[in-house]
């Protein structure tokens, strides 16, 4: 029987399945940030080749994509916990044979690579099985609010993910995987505790039709297909932050730790946005309030894309941490909201292929853009072009531009 609606985050929490869904998320996406420093430290010191430390995010996004639809497909035949949990439970014993490699002495990049080969695959199932888990752990009328408490909970990750990750294997190169292992394997079982009621398809052979199903209905839904293309589009424009390493030494004249505060600004500034709107929720005008989000990202990104100060700098990218985060629970609350239950796994794989997409190749653009026409141009013309999508977006797709409310 669901529970009744509910505007505090702190009655959110007291719901045991939302409760056990954020520590399991939040342990598996600590993991995963902890393994991101680890692993880069680890094959540049094996190898000392920049193209080898390149390689890591291809291995591991070319599993993702080849199988992103095969998952989408799985969370929605399958017990989207269960798969979760062994998503977890692989993660964990394939950071088991890192910290195992390591200690004894014998693992090599190639061995690293398969490793993360692994990472890549169980990733691309368990991130749209957990995606489509939330509605499903979360009380009546407080999607909203649930998203946003589990982005904050990813922020965190991604804040102190990466310190403790390098503080680890500074102390020793095996502590990280020690510490990715313990993560995964105690999310595996706060996943395993997550009880749901959910009718299950009855078992057959999957076709082409029912793998793809999710790519059509986001075809057929204006809402969700401007939201999902919206936030690919800004991101392939707005990935300024690949940028950084040549504004903090070349154009603000600050060092290493310049770097590490500049990159710590969008994830401090979307922490705070999320426990804001974790109190706060949009209740009103939401698609109007996306777009808005979306158009101050672009303008951030182009104060940033100008400004010579690092405090001017870091206010920018604190605003644009926040503007993402404003879009992200808008977009992720209504694409789960509008769709079906046992569509939601298959239209999550499709946003999830779209964020890793629009992630990578708007670096890859950003780092293009840069060598031919210089940084701070590259990133102005991607803070210009975040606007005007945004502007177009709300004349191609009216429907979502009058969106009043999600719940």
């Amino acid at each position: 029987m669901p529970s009744p609606p509910t505007d505090s985050a702190t009655r959110l929490f007291a719901h045991r399945p939302f409760l056990l869904y954020f520590w399991s998320r939040g342990f598996s996406e600590f993991a995963y940030q902890v393994g991101a420093v680890a692993v880069g430290w680890q094959v540049y010191a094996l190898s000392g080749s920049a193209f080898a430390l390149g390689m890591v995010g291809l291995v591991q996004f070319i599993p993702t994509a080849v199988l992103v639809f095969v998952a989408g497909h799985a969370s929605d035949r399958y017990d989207r916990n269960r798969v979760a949990q062994l998503c977890q439970i692989t993660e964990g014993l394939t950071a088991a044979f890192l910290a195992w490699g390591t200690i004894a002495g014998w693992i090599t990049v190639p061995e690293i690579f398969a490793a993360v080969a692994i990472f890549g695959t169980a990733i691309a199932f368990e991130s749209p099985a957990a995606a489509a888990q939330l509605p499903g752990v979360t009380p009546t009328g407080a999607m909203q609010k649930a998203t946003a408490l589990t982005t904050g909970g990813f922020q965190v990750a991604a804040i102190s993910g990466p310190a403790l990750g390098g503080l680890a294997y500074a102390i020793s190169p095996y502590a990280p995987y020690v510490l990715m292992t313990a993560c995964w394997i105690v999310g595996s079982a706060l996943s395993g505790a997550i009880r749901v009621d959910r009718a299950l398809p009855p078992k057959g052979a999957a076709t082409p039709k029912d793998l793809f199903a999710g790519v059509g209905f986001v075809r057929h839904n204006p809402a969700i297909l401007g939201t999902i293309s919206l936030d690919l589009f800004a991101v392939l424009l707005g990935g300024a932050t690949a940028l950084l390493p040549i504004y903090a030494r070349d154009i603000l004249s600050t060092g290493p730790w310049g770097l590490g505060v500049l990159r710590a600004a969008p994830a401090v500034g979307a922490l705070a946005m999320t426990a804001f709107l974790a109190r706060h929720a949009i209740t009103r005008r939401v698609g109007v309030r996306m777009f808005q989000a979306v158009i101050v990202f672009g303008i951030a990104t182009a104060v940033f894309a100008v400004s010579t100060s690092i405090w001017c700098s870091l206010l920018a990218l604190l605003v644009m941490g926040a503007a993402d985060t404003i879009s992200v629970v808008i977009r992720f609350s209504l694409v789960q909201l509008q769709t079906p239950d046992e569509m939601r796994g298959r239209v999550g794989a499709v946003n999830y292929l779209f964020i890793n997409a629009s992630n990578e190749l708007g670096q890859f653009e950003s780092g293009v853009t840069a060598a031919f026409l210089g940084a701070m141009p590259a990133a102005l013309l991607g803070g210009l072009g975040t606007i005007a999508v945004a502007l177009l977006w709300m004349k191609l797709f009216p429907s979502l531009r009058r969106l009043e409310r999600l719940e």
